[in-house]
């Protein structure tokens, strides 16, 4: 088996199992409860971190000196 089959292979099982997996989630109310809970808890988060972080990203690069433009030459 080449390493591009076998990468393939191992895809095609992965997708299978996140597929089935995704199933039985859907299908049975107490684990679409856990699952829904459990994004808007990622989601509640890392949005914030993200939104903290890029602003203060935002505030190094502003204390910068403008750096010359290369395309208007």
């Amino acid at each position: 088996m080449t390493d591009a089959t076998a990468r393939t292979v191992a895809n095609v099982v992965l997708a299978s199992a996140a597929a089935a997996a995704t199933y039985v989630v859907l299908t049975r109310p107490p684990l679409r409860r856990l699952a829904f809970r459990a994004v808007r808890l990622w989601l509640g988060a890392s949005i914030p971190v993200y939104l903290a972080h890029e602003a203060r990203r935002a505030w190094m690069e502003s204390a910068k000196p403008p750096q010359p433009d290369i395309m208007t030459r």
